[in-house]
Formats: C-alpha cells, structure tokens, sequence
C-alpha cells in the first residue's frame, strides 16, 4: 500500500456531483478533469483526462441507487487511476451501498457488503474514508484501513439551535440496534431516551410492538442511521403520535427514500425530516418536510488531514468542525 502521494487531485463520479464540488471547493481546489459516461450499449466510460501520477487521489462516489451504476464506476475509476500510476488511491464513500447485506440472515443468503468490500479492495484502493456505515463492525470487511466518520453530531447541531428550550425533548431510537447512535445524540442534546421496541416480519415491513420511556406531551426526535422505504419511521411517527407526543421529528444520516418513501413521509403527522447529503435527494422527491444538512466541511477536513498525515480522530466526533 502507498503511504503518500505528492499533491491532492479529487474526483468524482455521477453518484452525488454537487456533494463533491462543495467538498473540493472547502479545500480550494477544482475537481479533476474526468470524462465519466456511458457507451452507448449501457457500459461504463471513464476517461481521466489530468497526469496523476504520483498524486495523492480522492475519488468521490457514493454507491447509492442506481447502486450497481454507481459501484462500477468506482471500480472502473480506481482502476483507471491506478493503471495511470496514481501515489495513493483514496475511495470517498459518503454512504456506502449494500451494507445492510452484511450477515447471512437465511440459508444461502450472500454476504453482499463483504463481497463489494473486496471488489474495491482489488480494483486497486488503498484506503476508504466513509460515513455511517449500517454496523461500524463493516470496517472489519475491508484489508486496508478505514476512516469511519459519523453524521449524530452534525445532526445533532441542528437540533440543539432549533430547539433552545430542550427541556421537553426526548430521543427516541426507532429499534434496539440504533441505541447506541440515538443515546449519543440525547447526550449531545443533554435530553432523556426513550427505545421502540419492535419486530420486522419481513423485509421493508416493520411492527411497532412497544416504546420504553415516556414520550407523551413531548417533542420528540427519532434517530436512525438510514431511512429507505419509510415505512419503519413512519410506524413510529404515528405510534409516538398516538401515545401522546407533541410533536415528532426524524433525522437520519443517509436518506436513501427509495419507493414510497415521500409519501408516506408527507401524509405522516412528522414535523420535518433532516438528513444529511451523503445522497442527492431528486427534486421530484424535494419536499417542505425534508431538509438536507452538508457533510462537505467534515469530508473536505478529513481529506486534508489525510493527505497530511495528521490524526482524524477528533474527526470521529466532529467536535472541532461544522
């Protein structure tokens, strides 16, 4: 593995262009000259029209949907600066696609985000900075080293300056695995947690079964770390509403909205929505409800520590940037 190149040259694919420009913006330096297309039978055409040889590379690409568009032109990007004899190859994976396939849940289940962990392993990457992956334990998935930078503070921000009085907010973690995300984010806001206790029949179907801790006459905020189909926050939404909650927000790191996501999101009694742009929102999906934060300052601040060689620990909380 390449320890250092000798200057920092960013790229970007198709998965999230505006993220990407804001980033190279904050460091003050313009994206590099790439010509990313298709064939016209549906293939994936890189062209990197800029010398890299040497460089320190940041490519930046998150594989959300189309997903497997999204993932071969990563790899083929990584390839294409590899072979053009690039110092040291970096993948900018703001959200990181397939990580919920990260166990076998069934017989003959594929371990998907173990098998695409490889797949950017071997098209030639040398390190992987990325945001809120579904389970931190995915960074055990990769040979190479992972900077894994986490989105509750930023959220959590956003939360504290529109509520000055906090004295009637509750945290609430839609279901026992995001525990440990939504009790960092109530310790942020200095406010108490509460826990839906809930189980899912099937995929993207979920049921409300219980809340632990008391929402009622409360506003309160769901944390999770994705929001895809909508329907398990909206269960909560409604449930929280039923047992008497004042007012119910919801913030996630990654809004992936995918199906009826928005109208669900839209015909609920959800106050607003707040998620982070580590995916870009279409505008057709663009509702009042939705609001979308930028993880630019974060990633640009950790790029440069990278290519430094200075710790980003401190990164991993994000108390020391907006």
């Amino acid at each position: 593995m390449n320890l250092h190149g000798k200057d920092i040259k960013i790229f970007a694919g198709n998965s999230n262009r505006v993220l990407a420009e804001e980033i190279a913006e904050k460091i003050g330096l313009p994206l590099g000259l790439a010509k990313v297309g298709k064939f016209s039978d549906g293939e994936s055409a890189i062209h990197i029209e800029e010398v890299v040889r040497g460089s320190d590379v940041f490519i930046i690409q998150s594989t959300c949907p189309p997903a497997n568009d999204n993932l071969v032109e990563l790899l083929i990007m990584i390839d294409a600066l590899k072979r053009a004899s690039a110092g040291r190859i970096t993948a900018v994976i703001p959200y990181y696609g397939y990580a919920r396939q990260d166990r076998k849940a069934k017989a003959r289940d594929p371990i998907s985000a173990k098998l695409v962990a490889n797949l950017i392993t071997t098209a030639g990457a040398d390190r992987i900075l990325t945001m809120d992956l579904h389970v931190p334990q995915l960074q055990g998935f990769f040979d190479i080293p992972v900077d894994h930078l986490v989105g509750v503070p930023i959220l959590a921000n956003h939360f504290k300056e529109k509520f000055q009085d906090t004295s009637d907010v509750v945290v609430v973690s839609p279901d026992v695995g995001s525990v440990s995300r939504s009790r960092a984010f109530a310790e942020r806001l200095e406010v108490p947690l509460a826990i839906i206790d809930k189980r899912r029949p099937k995929a993207n179907v979920s049921e409300i079964m219980n809340i632990i801790g008391d929402v009622n006459n409360k506003r309160v905020v769901l944390v999770d770390d994705l929001i895809d189909t909508g329907g398990t926050i909206v269960n909560a939404v409604n449930a929280l509403v039923e047992i008497g909650a004042k007012e119910v927000y919801a913030c996630c790191t990654h809004g992936v909205l995918s199906g009826p996501a928005m109208e669900r999101i839209d015909k609920s009694p959800m106050k607003e929505l707040v998620t982070l742009n580590t995916i870009t929102t279409p505008e057709e999906k663009k509702i009042s409800k939705l609001v979308a934060l930028s993880v630019a300052p974060v990633f640009a601040e950790a790029i440069e520590r990278i290519y430094g060689d200075i710790s980003i620990s401190s990164l991993f909380t994000q108390q020391d940037v907006m």
